[in-house]
This record gives structure tokens, C-alpha cells and sequence, in this order.
């Protein structure tokens, strides 16, 4: 397996281990983005609706407001979303409305996760197969049973062996060093690539994400949520979204301070023009977990708060493999172990070709010297 595959697999790690650093670079390489001054150290943002008004007179009429994230720092701005462009954002300053610019990833980041999703042949829609797709699952699958049967045949007979197994040697030549980064690294990597590779594969394969859910109790909620999903909305929701009333922006500043107050310590909050939202309870959590509330969007009055631990097993446990395959569940520390793993898992099927190739030369060359013998 590891013969056919193996550039593939390199190419998935390389590419994995090119995003794990994907949003500390982006808001490095744009900080007029993704950072505001704050006026004083009394300031206090706009009211959501004064701000909507500022930003629509420095842009067309033919946008449309979606949805208003308000960060839980004093130095972040404003992230505004619009039916119309997709996932960009707007980056507003929430002290004066002034508008900072739009949000793009980027294109080197776009193409490193073309390749680490689908091999640069993405699916015609979300959730569908593509032939890209499926390659990289199924490779993701090989590289388990590769790993697991690395591990069987890296375990040394002996305790001596042990000492030799776990060090990489740089004063006995090349071969050595490749043969010991090969088995030596890759052991210590072996873990993190194992996590890597199970966790991914939920975004692959609906039976394996079924399956993996099932495991830690989300089974039957995971069937539920994917019905829905599916299906296509009825008569009834197209009639109900058509009816709808107009919204009126007054109505976030009333659901916005209901929140600041029952979260005097916050993250992001997040409110869209369809009377939901999601507000970060904890900003020190790693996980990407939001309590979710609905609101009524004429009024802004709270119908309903449903924390994240509430919240249907399904979506907690996306929430938790999308960190650990990420690596963003522990801060820097644990992202750099993951960026070095990534790294491991590229390397390794090219030291695995080197010593596949070398361990052919000598046999020719054994063969070579017998039949001289003879």
C-alpha cells in the first residue's frame, strides 16, 4: 500500500501541515484586518444598529446584511457577512463603523486545502463525492493501517534493541541516518498521525462519520441532523420566509446587551438577520464551542438559550474532531506538535521509497556477487 500511495499521503501532510498556522498567518500578514485601536481606554463600540447604518452609507445598496459577529476583545473589529459574497467578511471598526476592508484567505492557503480535501478535484456540492474525495479517503485509510502496521513491525525482540530503535544515529553514514529517521521519528509521530487520520476521515466517508459518531453517543442524533439537512425545505418554510417582516437592526442592540449581561466575560458574538446566533461563553476555550440563541428579530426579545453542552451530541462532537485533527485544541504548544507530525507523515513515505529502493540494490548486488561466485 505504501508503494502506490505514498506520494499521495505526502502530499495530503504537506498540505495538512501548510494550515495549521493558517489563521495566525492570514491576520499576520493583514493585521489592518483583523485589529483596531481602541480611541481610549473608556470607548465603547457603537450600538450594532449605529453601526449598520455607517457601514451601508460606504456601500452599495445591493448588499444585503446576513449576519454581524462583535468581538469579545477591545482591540478586534467588527466581521460583517453578506448574502452575496460567499465567506468573506467585512472588517469594520467598531469604535467609528469606518469600514477597514474585506477578509480573504489567502490563495496559497485556498490551494492547500484543495489538495488536503480533494486533491484539487473538489465535490460539485457539499457533501457529495468527487473522484479527488475519494482518493484521499481511502489513502487516509491506507495510511491507518499503514501506521498501525508500522508500529507492529518497528517493536523490538529485545531490550537492547529499544535503545537503538528510539535514537537517530548521524555519525554512521546516510543510510543509517534515513534508515533511523524512517523508523526513530516516525514512531514518535506515529500517535499524532494516527489522531490526524481518524478524525479527517469523518469528513470523507458518511458511513465512517455515522459509525465514528455512533461511538462517543452521537449516533442517532447524527441520522437526525442529516435527514434535515438534506432534505429540501417544504412549501410551508418557503411561505414562512416570505412572510417574514422586514428586520429591524434596533433589534440587535436590545439582544446584545441581554447577552453582555448574562456574559460579563464573552468571545465572539455572532447574530444574523434570522433571529439566531451563537456567542462564545468561554473566549479561553480552544474548542470551537458556542452557546446558541434565537431571538425575535422585530424586537430583539430572547426566545431561547441553549449552551453548548446542551446542545445535540452531533455538533459537540464535530466541534472536537475538527480540533484534534487541527491540532487548535491546546494553543501554540500543541499546534507546533502537530505542524512537526504533519511534517513527519510527508517525510516518511519518501524515506520509506529510499529504503525500499536501496534494499533492492543490494539484493541485486547479492545476486550479483553469487552468480560471480559461482
Amino acid at each position: 500500500m505504501s508503494l502506490p500511495l505514498g506520494i499521495i499521503l505526502s502530499v495530503i501532510c504537506f498540505s495538512g501541515a501548510s494550515l495549521v498556522f493558517e489563521r495566525e498567518i492570514t491576520q499576520g500578514v493583514q493585521p489592518q484586518l483583523y485589529r483596531v485601536a481602541p480611541p481610549s481606554a473608556e470607548a465603547r463600540p457603537l450600538p450594532p444598529s449605529e453601526l449598520v447604518a455607517r457601514v451601508r452609507e460606504q456601500l452599495p445598496d445591493t448588499l444585503r446584511i446576513g449576519s454581524v459577529q462583535w468581538p469579545g476583545s477591545a482591540a478586534e473589529p467588527c466581521m460583517i457577512s453578506f448574502r452575496e459574497v460567499g465567506r468573506s467578511q467585512l472588517s469594520v471598526d467598531p469604535y467609528t463603523g469606518e469600514v477597514k476592508g474585506w477578509t480573504k484567505t489567502p490563495a496559497f492557503f485556498q490551494t492547500m486545502r484543495r489538495l488536503h480535501r480533494w486533491l484539487m478535484d473538489a465535490p460539485a456540492a457539499k457533501g457529495e463525492m468527487s473522484f479527488g474525495k475519494a482518493v484521499v479517503g481511502y489513502a487516509t485509510l491506507a495510511m491507518v493501517v499503514i501506521l498501525v502496521s508500522g508500529v507492529v513491525i518497528w517493536v523490538p525482540r529485545t531490550r537492547k534493541a529499544w535503545k537503538h530503535r528510539l535514537r537517530v544515529s548521524v555519525r554512521k553514514g546516510w543510510p543509517r541516518f534515513w534508515y533511523d529517521s524512517h523508523v526513530a521519528v516516525g514512531f514518535y509521530a506515529v500517535v499524532l498521525l494516527l489522531v490526524m487520520a481518524l478524525t479527517g476521515l469523518t469528513w470523507s466517508f458518511g458511513w465512517y462519520r455515522t459509525a465514528a459518531y455512533a461511538l462517543f453517543g452521537g449516533g442517532r442524533t447524527v441520522a437526525a441532523t442529516t435527514a434535515v439537512s438534506a432534505g429540501a425545505s417544504s412549501p410551508t418554510d418557503r411561505a414562512a420566509e416570505q412572510q417574514r417582516p422586514a428586520f429591524d437592526p434596533r433589534a440587535w442592540d436590545r439582544v446584545l446587551g441581554q447577552l453582555q449581561a448574562l456574559y460579563p466575560h464573552h468571545g465572539a458574538v455572532n447574530l444574523s438577520v434570522d433571529g439566531e446566533g451563537q456567542v462564545a461563553s468561554d473566549p479561553r476555550a480552544q474548542v470551537r464551542r458556542s452557546d446558541r440563541v434565537t431571538f425575535d428579530p422585530e424586537t430583539g426579545a430572547i426566545r431561547s438559550l441553549l449552551p453548548a453542552d446542551q446542545q445535540p451530541r452531533s455538533q459537540q462532537l464535530r466541534s472536537w474532531f475538527y480540533a484534534f485533527h487541527t491540532g487548535s485544541w491546546g494553543g501554540l504548544t500543541v499546534k507546533i506538535l502537530w505542524f512537526l507530525a504533519a511534517l513527519v507523515g510527508g517525510t516518511l513515505p519518501w524515506t520509506g521509497y529510499y529504503l525500499w529502493l536501496r534494499r533492492r540494490r543490494n539484493a541485486r548486488v547479492a545476486r550479483a556477487g553469487q552468480a560471480a561466485s559461482r
